[in-house]
């Protein structure tokens, strides 16, 4: 049934889905892997779309930025359509040294600072992990195909400006990999739900060395990280 925030009619979402943040990246993901896609909602101009891969029914949907959106859109998916596995495919900033400009990183696991996480299970840290079969076939997929990935945490922010070089360095000691913003509320929900979730991000920047791709170059470097998200879903 359409939502608050999907417009979307019920069996218009195959039960996987790809999520990037972007609305304007949804729609090339659509467009560049997808045969026949259509579009099945943009309340907000949140984009999602429907086709097939290889066969395989498959959708779209930008998540918008941050946690509250991620969990709004996964949750209102999971529970009014049915979806079953979601990938989110992002961008992320390296923070490790060994990271480099366009590798994947696919993650094992997502540390949060958000206070969401506190509220998942009273007296407890919750630890927010990946379903462990999409984490298996997207690592398989990355090194049959010769993909420059690497596999770890990534830290799951509630900001994107922050001034915290004591926390850095301690995520760093920790080897965390790289920093995003929605890979944790993802897992949280999905193990909540019963379902599966992985997170497979582009770097598209380092926030110790200062690099960064352009504008452009983020919206056009997608394809490796999407092949091993396809590749967890299908595999």
């Amino acid at each position: 049934m359409p939502t608050a925030h999907i417009s979307a009619q019920p069996g218009d979402f195959a039960p996987s889905v790809l999520m990037p943040g972007d609305p304007r990246r949804a729609r090339r993901i659509a467009e560049t892997f997808f045969d026949s896609p259509r579009l099945v909602t943009e309340v907000r101009g949140i984009e999602g779309w429907t086709g097939t891969w290889n066969g395989h029914d498959i959708s779209v949907m930008a998540s918008g930025m941050g946690m509250p959106s991620m969990s709004i859109y996964a949750t209102e998916l999971i529970r009014f359509y049915g979806v079953k596995r979601i990938v989110r495919v992002g961008t992320a900033g390296g923070m490790a040294d060994e990271v480099q400009l366009g590798e994947v990183v696919i993650a094992n696991a997502a540390h949060t600072d958000s206070s969401m996480a506190d509220f998942r299970v009273p007296g407890v840290r919750f630890s927010a992990v990946p379903s462990y079969d999409l984490l298996e076939r997207a690592v398989a997929t990355a090194r049959s195909k010769g993909l420059a990935h690497r596999v770890g945490p990534l830290f799951s922010s509630d900001t994107f400006y922050s001034d915290r070089p004591e926390q850095t360095k301690g995520l760093i000691e920790h080897h965390t990999l790289a920093v995003e913003m929605e890979a944790a509320a993802l897992y949280g929900i999905a193990m909540r739900e019963g379902v599966e979730a992985l997170a497979v991000c582009n770097i598209s920047d380092h926030i110790i060395r200062g690099e960064e791709m352009s504008s452009d170059e983020r919206e056009t470097r997608f394809g490796p990280m999407v092949e091993v998200a396809l590749g967890a879903l299908f595999g």
